[in-house]
């Protein structure tokens, strides 16, 4: 049994309805059956926390993997720093000038190739992800034939 109600609406609010409902199309009154249900059923709180502890995971898996990703630059950063200056001699006096201006022209080079492979989406974390898996990969095959 279905039973009759009148009610008004804020202009605003019935042209959104009616346009949702010709966009959809379905009748308005079952919009707002469902609407209503939805709002008035005791789980729809219990609905809306479900969806907002998913996006939250999702958030933290995201912020987890951008921690990750500093992570490894930094490491890779710090590593090459520290090889260059254990295996780069200093320079005399005379030679400094001429030094200087071929590491102009290395830097340049250098901010060139970043931007290519910026511009191509290739980035040190998903080429380690891959390399990694590459190795998991080979030592399991490894272990498989022992």
């Amino acid at each position: 049994m279905r039973t009759k109600h009148t009610f008004r609406l804020p202009a605003d609010l019935a042209l959104k309805l009616a346009d949702y409902a010709s966009r959809k199309g379905v009748p308005q009154a079952l919009i707002v059956e469902t609407a209503l249900a939805s709002f008035l059923s005791p789980d729809s709180s219990e609905r809306l926390e479900g969806a907002l502890g998913r996006r939250l995971d999702r958030l933290v898996r995201q912020v987890e993997r951008l921690e990750r990703n500093v992570v490894i630059s930094n490491e890779a950063l710090a590593l090459f720093v520290r090889f260059w200056l254990t295996a780069t001699p200093p320079l005399p006096d005379a030679a400094q000038p001429a030094a200087q201006a071929k590491g102009r022209e290395r830097y340049e080079g250098y901010v060139e190739a970043l931007g290519r492979r910026l511009a191509k989406g290739r980035t040190l974390a998903s080429e380690l992800s891959h390399d990694l898996a590459s190795a998991d990969e080979a030592t399991e095959e490894e272990s498989h034939r022992s």
